[in-house]
C-alpha cells in the first residue's frame, strides 16, 4: 500500500502542497484533479523522487522516504507514463516496450493485450497519439512498477479517442493489479475512471472520496464549482427540506448548514418550461450541445441556475421560463454567504 504523510513541497518561499494525506490500496486508481498550479504534477515528481520535499513521508513497501532520508528514484520502482509519450523515436515499438529488459515475456503480454501486435516494428512517428500511448504505457507495466503515476495522459488526444483510451488505460492497470496516481484537468475522466477522487486547492486537498461522494455531497463550494456546472439558489432548510422559489428538495446539510442556506443545483436536477409570459425566469444564454441544450436562467429572486434539457426544447433569449426542482435524491446544502 503507498501511504502519504503530512507531504509538503517547496519551491524556494513558495509551499506548493501543503501537508498532504493519503493512502492507496494495492490496485486503486485515485484521479488528481485541480486548476492549474494547484501541485498536481508536483505531487507526482515527489512521489517518483524527482524533486526534494519540505517534509512529510511517502512509503511503499521496503521503502519510506522522508526529508532527511531521500530514496532516489532508480530505487522507488515507479512507472510514470506522461501526455507526451516519452517515446525513442529511433527504436520500434517493440525495442520501446522491451528497453533494458532481460526477459521480455511481460512486454508481449501488454504488447498483445493493448492490441499492439501488428505494430511491433513500427517507429513512433507513424503512429497515432493513441497508438503511442498504448505503447509508453505497455513500456511502464513491462517493466512491473509497485506503482504508477499518470500525469494527464490522454490531454494530447482528440475527444473520441480520449473516451475510448481512458477506459483501456484503466482495464490494464486493474489487470496489472498495481496502485496508480492519475492527474487530469477533465472532470469526466475523473469521475468515471477513479476508484477515488482528490480535488486540490492552492496545494491543499478539499476532499478526498468516491467520484459519487464528491460530486453529489462536495465538502466546499469550490469542489461542487469544479466537478461540474453548480448553481446555487437560496432557500431555507426545515427537517432535511429545503423550500426555494423554484420547488423544493431534500437537502444534506455541509458543515452543519441550517436554516437560510443555499441549495446546489447541478443542470439535470432541474425542468425548464418555455412560457409566452408569467414564469419565475428569463433566459440570459443558451447552448446547443447535440442531444441536449444548457440554459442559464436568471431567476425573479436575483439567482442564476444552468438547465440541460433535452435538444428539442427550444426557447429564445430573453424569452420567460417556467422551473421547477425535479430532483427526488438529496442535494448538498450549503450555509448562505
Amino acid at each position: 500500500m503507498l501511504s502519504v504523510q503530512n507531504l509538503t513541497v517547496n519551491y524556494g518561499s513558495t509551499r506548493v502542497v501543503d501537508q498532504l494525506n493519503l493512502a492507496l490500496a494495492d490496485d486503486e486508481i485515485l484521479m488528481l484533479v485541480g486548476p492549474t498550479g494547484c501541485g498536481k504534477t508536483t505531487i507526482l515528481q515527489a512521489l517518483a523522487g524527482l524533486i526534494p520535499i519540505a517534509d512529510g513521508e511517502i512509503t511503499l513497501g521496503a521503502w519510506s522516504a522522508t526529508a532527511k532520508n531521500p530514496v532516489p528514484p532508480e530505487k522507488r520502482n515507479v512507472g510514470m507514463v506522461f501526455q507526451d509519450f516519452a517515446l525513442f523515436p529511433h527504436l520500434s515499438v517493440q525495442q520501446n516496450v522491451c528497453f533494458r529488459l532481460k526477459d521480455t515475456a511481460l512486454a508481449d503480454h501488454w504488447i498483445d493485450l493493448l492490441g499492439l501486435g501488428a505494430l511491433r516494428n513500427a517507429k513512433p512517428s507513424t503512429l497515432s497519439g493513441g497508438q503511442k500511448q498504448r505503447v509508453a504505457l505497455a513500456r511502464t507495466l513491462a517493466h512491473e512498477p509497485v506503482f504508477i503515476l499518470l500525469d494527464e495522459p490522454l490531454s494530447n488526444l482528440d475527444a473520441a479517442l480520449k473516451d475510448s483510451l481512458r477506459w483501456e488505460i484503466r482495464s490494464a492497470l486493474k489487470e496489472a493489479g498495481v496502485p496508480a496516481i492519475w492527474v487530469t484537468h477533465d472532470q469526466e475522466e475523473a469521475l468515471s475512471v477513479g476508484d477515488r477522487v482528490g480535488v486540490l486547492n492552492g496545494g491543499k486537498l478539499e476532499q478526498l472520496d468516491t467520484p459519487e461522494t464528491c460530486f453529489c455531497e462536495p465538502a466546499s463550494r469550490f469542489v461542487a464549482r469544479f466537478l461540474g456546472e453548480a448553481s446555487f439558489v437560496p432557500g431555507r432548510l426545515e427537517q432535511n427540506r429545503v423550500i426555494t422559489d423554484i420547488g423544493e428538495a431534500p437537502g444534506t446539510p455541509v458543515k452543519g448548514a441550517s436554516g437560510e442556506v443555499d441549495l446546489l443545483l447541478r443542470p439535470d436536477d432541474i425542468d425548464l418550461i418555455p412560457l409566452p409570459s408569467g414564469g419565475n425566469g428569463q433566459i440570459r444564454w443558451a447552448r446547443y450541445e447535440g442531444g441536449a441544450r444548457l440554459f442559464a436562467i436568471d431567476l425573479d429572486n436575483g439567482a442564476e441556475v444552468k438547465v440541460r434539457v433535452s435538444h428539442e426544447v427550444r426557447a429564445d433569449i430573453g424569452s420567460r421560463v417556467q422551473l421547477a426542482i425535479t430532483t427526488t435524491h438529496p442535494l448538498a446544502v450549503f450555509n448562505r454567504e
